[in-house]
């Protein structure tokens, strides 16, 4: 291990700096992993690497087991970009969730809310960067000033979720330990967006970045940079090195709990733990427990079947409810490791979106009806698919938020969730689509048959087999359902250009909203919504691209998601949510078809501290992040 430390010190530039202040708390103890380096002096001892107030874990209070240092953890993902789950992972975050859902500071010491105007943030004292150099208000400024409002890297000027009321924050920096951001209006949602499974950094390391900015850097190593890297220009270069949240570029310093030791293209990434990581359990161990977290990319079909042959120690992602019998039964038979089975976060596990922006008028102007997606939803044998595909494990019902959030109520999971098709045909009739061919499939005002075609991505069986279902219940009122199976992108660069008559995907990737999670989503702020891209797309773009809302109901929700932003108190946002959910409750935008599937999670058998049960989420939750992955150990660190 001390050999494959050395190697990985040649990736990753250390800078041996002490924090100069004592810290109060559990001594700090050296792990293994670095010691070669400490005595060789190379590196500081821990309790230099430290901060002066580091985050203290305390495992017992929190039901864990205080866990042993080592290991090499095997986790996989089908895509190259997709190393950057290992930011979603470590979730390292200025204020990040807890296991309950409460916002709570983690890089940052503490934080101050004024009124949901005024936010000011509190550093922690020699924190450093992976690096060795220390982490203060100067890699805040650095963003605000010279990348967010510098106009070659960020043409369109600071993030949307800074802008309230039209207008940017006042942003200030009173010392090197302090950060603060004030709005003239309320910004409610910012602090759940910088916790965020994807969040907005909205600091740099700018003593690396510096080197790659006109501003700072001298021109001529500037300029031969900028050659040598076979780019236009150095906004090009600078926003190419800056990948926060890519994760690519091993030389970027960084804050999370493993350091990118690998780059360039590679079959197996490897993330070494990082010796200035902020947090340390209540016996003085810095976390991570586990050294190292090798990921490999294997393609998506692949992954069920390697987890079942023990080539992984923690794995959900590319997992879904159909692998299960095959894990248990790999793990039966004497597999080193154990399928739990988690919830899952989203709103449901299967939804339909008509396409309210789909360039067939005659097609859009039925899917606009709300008769029609009311009749879509209540011809689908929910109950039916749950027993099939499910075995009953999934609760049945119209796409809502889940249990676990205080805005839950029954009656919105209910709506139109009755398999019912005589008031699914009296809708049809009411509608005035009455004329059928010889097979009795309805004809559309325009004399073309129903042929109502959901294009998918292809990738979950689930999915296939659920429509196979609805097929069927479908046809006996008189709609004749095509199913388009596609590419993942193509399946939404099409939806959001209006080509696709309906998608089949996810419900909402938060089921779990809590009194601080804007209610954006449910309005069409944003293309990712299948139902209105195009009226996303004009939010989105302040005019210049989609369509306005033009319907009743999507401007009510326009009107709603603004109240929320200008409320005040918790009791005014909190009916603004019930609000907003009773109208996609009413209106059926999207349709659900049951929610609460389980999620299994292949875990080594000799991997401690993963919970048995839990909510596989991607916001709030990023997946294994509000879980503490650093927290993870192997039974004496052998991995």
């Amino acid at each position: 291990m001390f050999e494959f430390s050395r190697k990985i010190l040649s990736l990753v530039t250390i800078v041996a700096c002490a924090s100069g202040t004592a810290f109060a708390g559990p001594i700090p103890k050296e792990g293994a992993f670095w010691k070669t380096e400490v005595d060789a002096g190379s590196l500081p001892p821990v309790a230099e690497r430290l901060p002066a107030e580091p985050m203290v874990v305390d495992m017992k209070a929190k039901g864990r087991a205080f866990g042993t240092e080592g290991g090499t953890l095997r986790t996989m993902v089908s895509r190259a970009k997709d190393i950057r789950q290992m930011v979603v992972y470590g979730y390292a975050r200025l204020v990040g969730y807890d296991e309950k859902y409460n916002l709570v500071p983690d890089i940052l010491e503490a934080f101050e809310n004024e009124g949901n105007r005024k936010f000011t943030f509190h550093l922690r004292e020699g924190h450093r960067w992976s690096d060795g150099q220390l982490f203060t208000s100067a890699d805040f400024e650095y963003w605000w000033k010279d990348v967010a409002n510098n106009t070659k890297l960020s043409p369109v000027g600071p993030p949307d979720f800074l802008i309230v009321e039209g207008a940017l924050p006042q942003v200030s920096f009173p010392d090197e330990l302090t950060v603060v951001y004030e709005w003239e209006n309320a910004n409610p949602g910012f602090l759940a967006t910088l916790a965020q499974a994807s969040p907005p950094f909205i600091y740099r390391p700018a003593h690396f970045l510096k080197k790659y900015h006109e501003d700072y850097a001298d021109p001529e190593q500037l300029a031969e940079a900028v050659d040598d890297a076979r780019i236009n220009s150095w906004a090009a270069l600078h926003n190419k090195l800056d990948n926060m949240y890519k994760f690519d570029n091993h030389e970027l310093p960084t804050l999370q709990p493993w350091i990118n030791s690998s780059s360039g293209k590679k079959i197996r990434h490897l993330f070494v733990r990082n010796p200035y990581y902020h947090r340390i359990d209540a016996n003085g161990v810095q976390l991570p427990y586990i050294d190292v977290v090798e990921m490999e990319i294997v393609s998506a079909g692949l992954i069920a079947a390697k987890s079942n042959a023990g080539e992984t120690d923690l794995q959900g992602r590319g997992l879904d409810f159909r692998n299960i019998s095959i894990l248990r039964k790999g793990e039966a038979d004497g597999g080193n490791y154990r399928t739990f089975l988690w919830g899952s976060g989203v709103a449901s596990q299967v939804a339909i979106y008509p396409n309210l922006n789909y360039e067939d008028a005659g097609w859009r102007e039925v899917m606009r009806d709300v008769r029609f997606r009311r009749a879509l939803s209540l011809s689908i044998n929910r109950g039916g698919i749950n027993h099939a595909l499910y075995f009953k494990l999934g609760k049945p019902g119209s796409m809502t938020v889940l249990e676990q959030s205080p805005f839950f109520k029954q009656e919105y999971r209910d709506a139109w969730a009755d398999y019912d098709l005589d008031a699914a045909n009296a809708l049809l009739d009411d509608m005035g689509l009455t004329e059928r061919d010889k097979n009795g499939i309805r004809k559309l005002p325009d004399g073309r048959m129903m042929e109502f075609i959901i294009e998918t991505a292809g990738e979950r069986q689930e999915v296939e087999n659920a429509l196979q279902i609805v097929t069927d219940s479908w046809r006996e009122i008189g709609i004749k359902l095509i199913m388009r199976p596609l590419d993942r992108d193509i399946l939404r660069n099409r939806i959001y250009a209006g080509e696709t008559m309906a998608a089949v995907w996810f419900g909402w990737d938060n089921g779990l909203p809590q009194l601080s999670t804007s209610p954006a989503y449910l309005a069409p702020t944003d293309q990712v919504f299948f139902a209105w891209p195009k009226w996303g797309q004009y939010h989105q773009t302040k005019g210049t691209a989609g369509e306005p809302p033009d319907t009743p109901a999507a401007q009510q929700l326009m009107e709603l998601n603004d109240a929320w932003n200008k409320a005040t108190q918790d009791s005014e946002r909190a009916a603004i949510w019930d609000e907003m959910l009773s109208i996609h409750a009413d209106q059926v935008f999207g349709i659900g078809i049951l929610a609460g599937a389980p999620q299994p999670i292949v875990v080594n058998k000799r991997l401690r501290n993963v919970p048995e049960k839990a909510i596989w989420a991607w916001d709030p939750g990023a997946h294994f992040g509000v879980h503490r992955m650093d927290e993870f150990y192997f039974v004496d660190g052998d991995g």
